[in-house]
C-alpha cells in the first residue's frame, strides 16, 4: 500500500539538496554532521557535473579555498589525502580529487540523472495560505531514463547553480534576433583548445569573443596563443562599454597574482594584433553571410564577418522549477532581497559581500533556501567559501541550532578568496603569493560575526 504524501511526517523526510556541485555537496555534508538526512538530486551523470564542463579552465583559488571543512571530515576516514593548499586545481582537478570522492563517502544520499523539474508544497499552489506551512514540500523529479517521480522533503536547498543558462549575445539581454538560427557557429563557453575538434574550430579562423569579464579574458588568451601557431588566427574583441584603466584588471598590482596575470596576458592579445577590440557595441542581431556571421549593433554598426562566436556574458539563474514557491527576490539580480545590496555589480566592483547566512538567504516560503551561484542571480562575483559557509549555517538552522546558524563565520587566506576561472599554467604562477592580500584588501584573517559588513577579499 502507498502512502499518501502528505500523511508523511514532515520531520522523517530529508531535506533535499539540488545539485552534487562543491556546494551542494558541501550542504550534504554540513547536514549529515547535524545529523540530518540529505538527498542530494543531480540531474548529470556524475558528481561536479558543471564544473566538468570547464575542466579545462584553471581556478584562481587555492585548493586551501576550495575544500570544504564538514566534507573534509567525512572524507578523512576514507584514506582521502588533501591536494596541497597552496595550489591551484583546474575544473577536472576539483572534480576528480574532491567532488567525486565526496559524493562516493555519500553514497546512497547522492542521486544522478535526476532533473528536478518542479519544487512547491504538496497540495497548495503558490496562491493557497491555508496550512501552507505545515504542508511538506513536493519535489516532482524526471529521471534519466524518462521516469518521473514525486518525492517529499523537509526542506529544500536549491545549488543548482547557474551554469545551464549563461548570458544571450543581445545587449539588451535577450537572444539577439538570429541569434538561435547560427546556433551551429555560436559557443558560450571558454574553448578548450587542446581538445583537437575544438581546436580546428577556430585555427586559421576569425573569432569573435563577447564579454568583459575574466572568461572572456581567458579565451582572448587561448585564442592568441593558437593565433602564434596558426597564422589567420584572430580574435575580435566585443565590449559593451569602453575600455578604460581598470577594464584589464589590477596587472602587476594585482593582490591576487594570477588574476593580474590573466588581465596582463588579455591586454598583450590586444596590443600583440591578435585581437582588436570593438567597444561600445551592443548586440542586436546576427546575420548570416554564407558560412560566416556578421553582428550589428542597435546603433547601426555592422562588423566585418566573422567565422565563430563565443559569447562570455555572464549567467542568471533558471528559476523555471520553484515558480510555485514564495520567494522574495531582488528585482535586478534575481538574488535573495538581503543579499542583494551587497553583490549588486552597479555598486560593488570587487565583491565587497560581508559573511552572510540563513537571516540573509531566507524567504517568506520557510525552509527552502537558494545557495551557492545560484543564490548570487545574475551577480559574477560568487566566492566557493562563501557557499561553504552559507550551508553550513543553514544546517545549523535546520537542525534548532539558531546560536550557531546566527554566527556567521569566514575565514579568508591572506591572499584572498576569488570564484573563476584563471589563465596560468605557468610553474610560477601555481603558488598563492604569501605576501599578497585580498583583492579587496582584506586583512590576513577574516572571521565576522553577523551584521558586521567588511571586505570580503572576494572579486
Amino acid at each position: 500500500m502507498t502512502v499518501p504524501i502528505a500523511d508523511v511526517p514532515i520531520a522523517t523526510l530529508p531535506t533535499v539538496v539540488v545539485g552534487a556541485g562543491p556546494v551542494g555537496l558541501a550542504a550534504a555534508a554540513h547536514l549529515v554532521e547535524r545529523g540530518i538526512e540529505p538527498l542530494v538530486l543531480e540531474a548529470g551523470p556524475a558528481a561536479g557535473s558543471a564544473v566538468g564542463e570547464w575542466s579545462h579552465v584553471r581556478l584562481f583559488s587555492t585548493w586551501a579555498e576550495l575544500v570544504d571543512p564538514a566534507a573534509e571530515k567525512l572524507l578523512a576516514p576514507t584514506g582521502w589525502t588533501a591536494p596541497d593548499g597552496t595550489t591551484y586545481p583546474s575544473g577536472g582537478d576539483w572534480v576528480e580529487r574532491y567532488l567525486k570522492p565526496l559524493a562516493d563517502v555519500l553514497g546512497d544520499k547522492v542521486r544522478f540523472g535526476a532533473r528536478v523539474t518542479g519544487v512547491s508544497r504538496v497540495g497548495r499552489d503558490r496562491v493557497v495560505d491555508a496550512g501552507r506551512g505545515e504542508q511538506p514540500f513536493t519535489v516532482h523529479v524526471t529521471n534519466a531514463d524518462g521516469t518521473e517521480e514525486r518525492l517529499a522533503a523537509r526542506a529544500v536547498i536549491d545549488a543548482s547553480g547557474t551554469w545551464s543558462t549563461p548570458g544571450p549575445i543581445g545587449g539588451d539581454g535577450l537572444p539577439a534576433l538570429g541569434e538561435r538560427a547560427a546556433a551551429d557557429r555560436i559557443s558560450y563557453r571558454v574553448p578548450d583548445l587542446k581538445d583537437p575538434a575544438v581546436r580546428a574550430r577556430y585555427a586559421g579562423r576569425r573569432t569573435a569573443v563577447i564579454g568583459s569579464g575574466a572568461s572572456a579574458f581567458t579565451a582572448l588568451a587561448y585564442l592568441a596563443d593558437l593565433g602564434k601557431e596558426t597564422p589567420g588566427t584572430h580574435t575580435v574583441w566585443i565590449v559593451r562599454r569602453g575600455i578604460g584603466g581598470s577594464t584589464f584588471g589590477g596587472g602587476e598590482a594585482d593582490q591576487l597574482p594570477a588574476r593580474g596575470a590573466l588581465g596582463l596576458v588579455a591586454k598583450a592579445a590586444v596590443d600583440d594584433g591578435y585581437a582588436d577590440a570593438v567597444t561600445g557595441f551592443r548586440t542586436a542581431a546576427v546575420e548570416r553571410t554564407g558560412d560566416r556571421l556578421v553582428l550589428l549593433s542597435d546603433d547601426g554598426r555592422r562588423l566585418d564577418p566573422v567565422d565563430e562566436v563565443i559569447v562570455l556574458t555572464g549567467f542568471r539563474p533558471d528559476l523555471s522549477y520553484v515558480s510555485e514557491l514564495r520567494l522574495a527576490l531582488d528585482e535586478r539580480l534575481q538574488a535573495p532581497v538581503a543579499l542583494s545590496p551587497l553583490i549588486d555589480p552597479n555598486v560593488h566592483s570587487c565583491g565587497t559581500v560581508y559573511p552572510h547566512g540563513v537571516n540573509e538567504l531566507s524567504h517568506p516560503e520557510k525552509d527552502v533556501y537558494l545557495v551557492g551561484m545560484k543564490s548570487y542571480g545574475r551577480a559574477p562575483t560568487f566566492l566557493a567559501m562563501t557557499g561553504y559557509e552559507q550551508v553550513r549555517s543553514i544546517a545549523a538552522a535546520l537542525a534548532g541550532d539558531q546560536e550557531a546558524a546566527e554566527r556567521v563565520e569566514l575565514t579568508l587566506p591572506e591572499t584572498g578568496v576569488c570564484g573563476g576561472a584563471g589563465l596560468f599554467d605557468e610553474p610560477d604562477a601555481t603558488k598563492a603569493d604569501s605576501e599578497g592580500g585580498g583583492c579587496c584588501a582584506a586583512p590576513s584573517t577574516l572571521q565576522i560575526g553577523v551584521g558586521a559588513p567588511a571586505s570580503s577579499g572576494g572579486c
